[in-house]
């Protein structure tokens, strides 16, 4: 079947074109079509649209339906937080809170160490909701200039990142708070689970309502 893959911005230039073809199998889905897109998509973190309608990578695509990348917009949201089975790009997130009033930009990666791997599942629906009210609060807290936060799923390698806190602010105590905070209660409180060597590591039991306003 047919479906049409609308492209903006970046996305349109690096496939020299502001829209595209694809030939898909009949129930194909939105991530079947974004696995042929990945030389053009790379390192951009997108935005999914199916029939001018917001979607998720399940959403099973019909023949000729008109699927939208939408990448990153200029002057958007101050606030990012995702879940991701694949490696984390830095320079995506560094985009994202860059900002003309930003004198300081604090990064922070969790790695995995010690271990050939690390496994991680998290109850994502929740894990995003709630990993965005808590950069949400920390940005109002600390007055941060924008902030992100993102954590992977699935298998993390040695050395790889498995989350990665990105903070902006006008001076740099502000910023170093705001991404310590972040990165404290997504440990502490986002339903994230980790296996090591085999074994699930124990962590926190969250009590009811921390996760906002905590």
């Amino acid at each position: 079947m047919k479906v049409s893959i609308r492209l903006f911005a970046t996305l349109r230039e690096r496939a020299g074109a502001d829209q595209v073809e694809l030939d898909l199998p009949e129930q194909a889905r939105v991530r079947d079509a974004l696995d042929l897109l990945r030389t053009i998509t790379s390192d951009l973190p997108v935005v999914m649209a199916v029939n001018r309608e917001y979607a998720d990578e399940d959403v099973v695509l019909s023949a000729g339906d008109e699927l939208a990348l939408i990448p990153p917009v200029s002057g958007g949201s101050r606030i990012h937080a995702r879940l991701t089975d694949g490696p984390i790009a830095m320079d995506p997130l560094l985009e994202l809170v860059r900002d003309p009033a930003a004198g300081a930009v604090v990064t922070f990666f969790g790695v995995t160490r010690e271990v050939d791997l690390l496994e991680y599942e998290a109850y994502s629906t929740m894990a995003e909701h709630q990993m965005g009210e808590i950069v949400s609060e920390a940005l109002e807290r600390h007055g941060l200039c924008a902030a992100a936060v993102e954590h992977r799923t699935g298998t993390v390698p040695l050395s790889e990142p498995s989350v990665v806190v990105a903070a902006s602010a006008p001076h740099r105590d502000a910023a170093f708070a705001g991404a310590r905070e972040i990165i404290d209660r997504v440990k502490a409180q986002v339903p994230i689970w980790k296996k090591e060597s085999g074994e699930w590591v124990p962590g926190n039991t969250p009590a009811p309502g921390t996760a906002a306003g905590a």
